[in-house]
């Protein structure tokens, strides 16, 4: 692989080559789970720049923790976690994305960009593709459970995963 990733926080000119990781990992990912007209959509890669771009420089989103993987100079993986939007649960964090190009599956870049946006001890949730037996392992891995919540948009089955830390720890 070359030279070790590089997981830091994201700056708003991260926003093109984040919306390009977040593009590629979809349609690799997702093909046959995500309808072919939203993944082959030619407007897919600027939605995308413009959505990091409000993350990353609306204030309204600046309790989110957004962060990249690089390597070598090319971002290869992006992550973003921020407050639950669901009151009363037991968790005071949402993994709202995590993605790493196909290329890096295996190599750490997404446990290091987990660690760096939801702290290790951090009760979390999030929502992940059923079937996506890959990324359903690796939250397991890491001390996410299915906890019975299934829900369906745009034809996508997701299951949600949730992580309770003994210390419910949060970031600040």
């Amino acid at each position: 692989m070359g030279t070790p990733a590089r997981v830091r926080y994201a700056r708003v000119e991260d926003a093109a080559e984040m919306a390009r990781v977040n593009v590629r990992s979809w349609r690799e990912t997702y093909r046959g789970v995500m309808a072919d007209r939203v993944l082959d959509d030619p407007g897919l890669p600027a939605a995308r720049e413009r959505f990091w771009t409000a993350m990353l420089s609306d204030e309204r989103y600046r309790a989110n923790r957004v962060a990249v993987a690089e390597r070598d100079g090319d971002v290869i993986g992006i992550a973003m976690a921020g407050p639950s939007q669901s009151s009363g649960s037991q968790w005071g964090t949402h993994l709202y994305v995590l993605y790493v190009v196909a290329a890096e599956h295996g190599t750490g870049t997404g446990a290091a960009l987990l660690d760096t946006v939801v702290g290790p001890d951090e009760s979390a949730a999030l929502w992940v593709a059923d079937p996506n037996p890959r990324a359903q392992a690796f939250y397991r891995k890491h001390g996410f459970v299915a906890d019975g919540t299934v829900n369906v948009e745009e034809g996508v089955r997701e299951i949600r995963m949730v992580r309770i830390s003994s210390g419910r720890g949060s970031r600040s």
